[in-house]
């Protein structure tokens, strides 16, 4: 026995290693792309020229400036918030009061509108984007922040109820039953007393439906044609198109679209994943 467990120590230990390495080299892979974007966006015009794939062999701001000012990236920095911040409160707001009702309160018909929602699920954005163009063109939405805030909402609603439904349905009925024997009304305790126990799937939410609205593209391009509202991600598009030899002005601007989701997902990493595996256990 001792000899077999002499012999199994060290290949067992050669197995840990190997998947440490494996794992250290995914990573690798996965961050230069990343590393590389920093780098370039941080570099001088002729460094980016003569050396481009030598990470940071110089450093210098010129770029982030010429992102900033000539490509309008501070513009399309506001509007981005403007087009993501709207929508994601709206997609909360209602995702929660649908969520609740379908979880918590009895009506006729509840199991086949809750799976009518569910179903926008399974249908593909781009089955009704066009028919949904001409609709916003002649309800005097098209080119505006309401219409394309309306058009993100919808799109992340049928998720949201779903995922937030999930956490009031696993809530006891004692709680809200001892609210309603100390006179709550449904309103209080939906506000007071529901709605705080499912404060960590309701920001995991409102994270996971800001970072898509953020790096939302066909949305904006479709309906907000006249650029007046364009975003980041728009912007650094025509910014790519107009500018394609320019290297590191383009960095900078990819810099620039990344570098506040990715702030937001760092700042609020644990919430996220917290909600996400209680949703998950839950479901």
């Amino acid at each position: 026995m001792s000899t077999s467990g002499t012999t199994l120590r060290p290949s067992r230990q050669a197995l840990l290693g190997g998947r440490h390495f494996v794992l250290v080299l995914l990573s690798l892979l996965m961050l230069f792309p990343l590393v590389l974007v920093v780098s370039t966006a941080l570099k001088t015009g002729d460094d980016v020229r003569s050396n481009p794939f030598g990470l940071f062999s110089s450093i210098s701001a010129d770029n982030l400036v010429t992102a900033w000012t000539v490509g309008s990236f501070g513009d399309y920095v506001l509007n981005s918030f403007l087009l993501s911040v709207p929508s994601t409160v709206l997609v909360v707001v209602l995702s929660t009061l649908g969520g609740y009702a379908f979880a918590r309160l009895p009506f006729p018909g509840r199991s086949i509108a809750f799976y009518l929602v569910v179903l926008g699920l399974l249908v593909p954005f781009f089955t009704y984007m066009i028919p949904l163009y001409f609709q916003l063109r002649g309800m005097g939405l098209l080119n505006t922040l309401v219409g394309a805030n309306l058009v993100l909402a919808s799109t992340g609603l049928s998720f949201g109820t779903f995922f937030i439904r999930a956490f009031f349905t696993d809530l006891p009925t004692e709680i809200e039953e001892a609210a309603r024997i100390d006179g709550a009304s449904e309103w209080q305790i939906f506000r007071s007393v529901m709605l705080p126990l499912v404060s960590s799937g309701a920001g995991a939410l409102a994270v996971f439906t800001f970072l898509q609205n953020w790096n939302n593209f066909l949305v904006p391009l479709l309906y907000l044609p006249g650029g007046q509202y364009r975003p980041l991600t728009t912007g650094l598009y025509l910014f790519l198109g107009g500018r394609s030899v320019d290297i590191g002005p383009l960095a900078a601007g990819t810099l620039i679209t990344i570098l506040p989701v990715m702030v937001l997902f760092i700042a609020l990493q644990r919430q996220v994943t917290q909600g996400f595996l209680s949703g998950a256990v839950k479901g």
